[in-house]
């Protein structure tokens, strides 16, 4: 509470809270503008339905504004995608890749490209909601769509484009004159958002006596425990000591200092969660819109709950955990980086040597983290299916919210520490953020 005390009294970080507070608002403000043309019993009842398919994943990423089909509908997802898909091929084209190496000017230039890519991805995902929408009923058969055409095509790609646009500025904005990354900070209010409703489900379900209410402790505990874990592993480093040579200069010496490489338990953050769930719900969101025989029975085989949507979905996420940390991290580039500017690791030979070490240390750890994403997000999975408990504080979602958390508080912390304010934690700094 002191931190926090201390934060309130810098003019520049009041004001940096105070806006990005108020970018947040504005943000849930514009989930709450619906779309014309758009029946919204009937679509709240379809996404009610279809929880478990990519609709209720794009709903959850979207804070809910999916299932309003609002003007964010798309929610910030086009925006995640183009950067992914530029940052894999700035590894294959030659010419991203030299971007990317040319400082802060190159930097801005990929960041055009990824606005410029946000905005196509949102066109084409507008284009096909707008088509999917006009043929997609409710449960009791209510039409979605009032009135279909291509003047309802157009409106919604121009609506949710333009929505989509404003939430990516909004997200820049918070991340120039805020606290924090403005795009996580999206995801992450969108997130919370939707977690007072789960709590209030589980309630509801108390006092039904739907679930027995010696539970509520064990969820409790289960909770804070999850959080607890998924802050350590998030926070946890694999320090590799370096030692720079001395080098005499005239008569100075310069060098001959001890630091350490650290690497991340779990280096490739998020991505491996939500692209394997993206995969893995495609089956039942097919089986919702193809009723035949063995799409309906392949459907049902890799639904939540069964062994080999368990063992499928663990797979993926080691085989994605393993592919972005290849593409993000080159061992090769650190271990040439090491020997241009004198630094070893002591008992490796500088080079190739070392590039095999690295690589081997973060082999392990890679190993460790995909456990790690494994254990968190199938364990919601299997507490909701086999054991009927309604947790919801598990998963992607989860790890997003905690990690979003850490990276602002570790930014609220630098500030204070520059300023010679105690931070939140009394060491001053949150473990493995230094």
């Amino acid at each position: 509470m002191s931190g926090l005390a201390s934060a309130a009294n810098i003019p520049e970080l009041r004001k940096r809270a105070i806006f990005t507070l108020l970018m947040l608002f504005v943000y849930r403000m514009g989930v709450q503008i619906p779309t014309p043309g758009i029946n919204g019993d009937a679509l709240a009842a379809f996404f009610q339905q279809n929880a478990s398919t990519l609709f209720g994943m794009f709903n959850m990423f979207s804070g809910g504004a999916l299932q309003h089909f609002s003007i964010f509908s798309l929610g910030i997802m086009p925006y995640i995608s183009a950067s992914i898909i530029i940052q894999l091929l700035t590894v294959v084209i030659p010419q991203l890749e030299a971007l990317s190496k040319e400082g802060e000017a190159g930097q801005r230039k990929i960041t055009q490209y990824t606005r410029y890519g946000t905005v196509g991805l949102s066109i084409i995902q507008g284009f096909f909601i707008a088509t999917g929408l006009e043929s997609m009923a409710g449960p009791d058969g209510t039409p979605i769509v009032m009135v279909t055409g291509i003047q309802f095509q157009l409106m919604t790609v121009l609506t949710l484009t333009t929505g989509t646009a404003f939430i990516m500025w909004l997200g820049e904005q918070m991340t120039e004159r805020g606290i924090g990354n403005g795009i996580s900070l999206i995801i992450f209010a969108g997130i919370v958002a939707r977690m007072p409703a789960g709590i209030g489900n589980t309630i509801q379900l108390v006092k039904a006596g739907e679930l027995p209410s010696i539970f509520i402790p064990f969820l409790l505990v289960l909770m804070f425990g999850v959080i607890a874990f998924i802050v350590f592993a998030e926070t946890a480093q694999r320090r590799i000591p370096i030692q720079y040579a001395k080098r005499v200069v005239g008569r100075r010496v310069y060098g001959g200092q001890s630091s350490h490489l650290p690497l991340k338990i779990n280096i490739s953050g998020v991505i491996p969660p939500i692209f394997a769930s993206s995969i893995m719900m495609f089956p039942a969101t097919i089986g919702s819109f193809i009723k035949v025989d063995w799409v309906q029975r392949a459907s049902a085989m890799l639904s939540p709950g069964t062994v080999s949507y368990y063992v499928l979905y663990v797979a993926l996420i080691v085989f994605f955990s393993f592919f972005y940390t290849a593409v993000t991290f080159k061992p090769d580039d650190v271990a040439e980086n090491l020997k241009k500017n004198g630094g070893f690791i002591p008992g490796i030979r500088p080079g190739k040597r070392t590039s095999e070490f690295i690589d081997k240390v973060l082999t392990r750890l890679t190993v460790i983290g995909a456990i790690y994403l494994s254990a968190v997000c199938v364990m919601p999975t299997i507490l909701i299916h086999k054991f009927n408990v309604p947790f919801y504080f598990g998963g992607t979602a989860l790890l997003i919210v905690v990690g979003v958390a850490i990276d602002t508080i570790s930014q609220i912390e630098s500030h204070l520490v520059m300023r010679n304010y105690e931070g939140f934690m009394k060491a001053g700094r949150l473990k493995g953020r230094h």
